[in-house]
């Protein structure tokens, strides 16, 4: 499980860094797309690791605030491009 969310995790940046340089407003929303649902699939794996006990409650909210801060701000930046996408 811990390599699960290794990967999971480090993918979130690596499509992050994919999406700046994207080719497109519309290939820029795809990629965040992505990204969010690989952060997604990394609170899955933080749920598994609690459930397990491999980490503590403490821990596990910790990292799931965490993690569900970086969805909140990546859907964020997914509405405003689309609402700027489509209105110019």
């Amino acid at each position: 499980m811990s390599k699960q969310i290794l990967r999971s995790g480090i993918s979130i940046g690596a499509n992050i860094h994919e999406a700046v340089a994207s080719e497109s407003k519309k290939d820029f929303i795809h990629k965040l797309g992505l990204t969010v649902k690989e952060a997604r699939e990394t609170c899955y794996w933080l749920n598994l690791l609690k459930d397990s006990e491999y980490i503590s409650n403490v821990e596990f909210t910790k990292l799931n605030n965490s993690c569900e801060e970086i969805i909140r701000i990546l859907n964020s930046i997914i509405l405003t491009t689309k609402e700027r996408y489509t209105n110019s």
